[in-house]
Formats: C-alpha cells, sequence, structure tokens
C-alpha cells in the first residue's frame, strides 16, 4: 500500500506568528541559549518575520481595494 506524506502543517496566525515570534526575541536576548540553539531561533525568528510582513502586505492591499485604491494614513480618534 503506498504511503502518502503527511499534509504540510497549517502555518500560524498573525498573533500565533507575533508571539511566538516575541518569545524567541526574549529568549535570544537572555543570552541563555546554546550557539546552535541560537542559530535555529535565528532563522524561525526570520521564517515568522516574513510570515507576518507578508500577512500585512496581503491585509493592506485588500484595504486599498476597500477604499478604492487610496491608502489613509491611519490616526488614532
Amino acid at each position: 500500500m503506498p504511503r502518502h506524506p503527511a499534509p504540510a502543517p497549517e502555518p500560524p496566525s498573525y498573533e500565533q506568528a507575533l508571539a511566538e515570534l516575541e518569545r524567541l526575541v526574549q529568549a535570544m536576548e537572555a543570552g541563555q541559549l546554546p550557539l546552535d540553539q541560537l542559530l535555529a531561533s535565528y532563522r524561525r525568528g526570520a521564517e515568522l518575520l516574513g510570515l507576518c510582513r507578508e500577512r500585512l502586505r496581503a491585509v493592506e492591499d485588500q484595504v486599498k481595494l476597500l477604499d478604492d485604491g487610496q491608502l489613509e494614513p491611519w490616526t488614532a480618534a
């Protein structure tokens, strides 16, 4: 019987990625990680940062569409 590869895990949501990124940064800043784990954390952090930027860019594009191509600066009320 042929074996099928397991489906790729679902990417984390923006909020999950940001929370994991914050935990990684805190751990790296604490200076208590062994060098190989520090490097792995840095790589994972770079992946998460890219994912967050991608998601933010997608939301920005959707907002531009909703605002007829005009993205107005956001100001707190």
